[in-house]
């Protein structure tokens, strides 16, 4: 007698494919990481490498102004979302390439759409996940998060030491809504993003005088405690509110 074949759930084969949806933005994220960490190119970003081909980036741009925007952007927003170090030379290459103002806001947005891109595919992998799994401890620790979500999203974005791919990330697992997001991203990454393409405009003459800049600068006190004294800023309305709950 012949054993019954196995019975098949007709439910599991939906439940895979929702979970590979799921899962997909982040998987093409792991492996964007990869080609730009495996290609080696991660290692030309640099100040450095920016001054060796000044001329040639600078006569593209001039040949090609439009273009030259689209192409840094898109670069940009590509290594926000590979979750790649790089975004304060980037910047910087921007004010370099094209001016304070259009490289500060071309830098602005790729920031904004790049982080957007991996708040979403967090919380399309991750749903509520994290807040499911997590201890009492960890869940009044992520609901004070939740009430206060754009001050501290706004203070961490201000903060220059803060790295944009762990934000990102861990802003993803958090619940938090999309309009939040984007706005206290934008807000907090502006300052950064028009102050280091203020550098970047003046690398031109350090650049005919031979000097090599490093990211050192950009731990000037002139740079870090205006940024610092604005995540402080920033953070008031969460220290009142909790101020007054000690208080009550």
């Amino acid at each position: 007698m012949n054993p019954e074949p196995p019975s098949l759930d007709p439910a599991s084969s939906p439940r895979r494919r929702m979970a590979l949806v799921r899962w997909m933005p982040l998987l093409c994220i792991a492996i964007l990481f990869a080609v730009l960490v495996g290609s080696g190119e991660l290692r030309r970003l640099s100040l450095a490498s920016l001054a060796e081909h000044r001329e040639a980036l600078l006569r593209f741009v001039s040949a090609h102004p439009a273009m030259s925007v689209a192409i840094y952007v898109g670069l940009f927003v590509a290594l926000i979302v590979a979750c790649s170090p790089g975004p304060s030379v980037m910047s910087i290459a921007g004010g370099f390439l094209f001016g304070p103002f259009l490289g500060g806001a071309a830098a602005l947005l790729s920031v904004s759409a790049g982080s957007t891109i991996v708040f979403l595919a967090c919380r399309t992998a991750f749903g509520d996940w994290a807040a499911r799994r997590a201890g009492a401890t960890v869940a009044r620790i992520e609901a004070g998060f939740s009430r206060d979500a754009f001050s501290y999203l706004l203070a961490m974005r201000l903060m220059p030491v803060a790295p944009v791919a762990l934000v990102n990330l861990a802003a993803g697992l958090a619940r938090m809504r999309l309009s939040i997001f984007v706005i206290a991203t934008s807000m907090g990454a502006m300052p950064s993003s028009f102050i280091f393409a203020g550098l970047g405009s003046g690398l031109g003459r350090l650049f005919q005088r031979h000097e090599r800049p490093d990211l050192h600068l950009l731990t000037r006190p002139d740079i870090v405690l205006p940024l610092a004294g604005l995540a402080l800023l920033s953070l008031t309305p969460a220290i009142a509110r909790l101020w007054r709950s000690r208080g009550a």
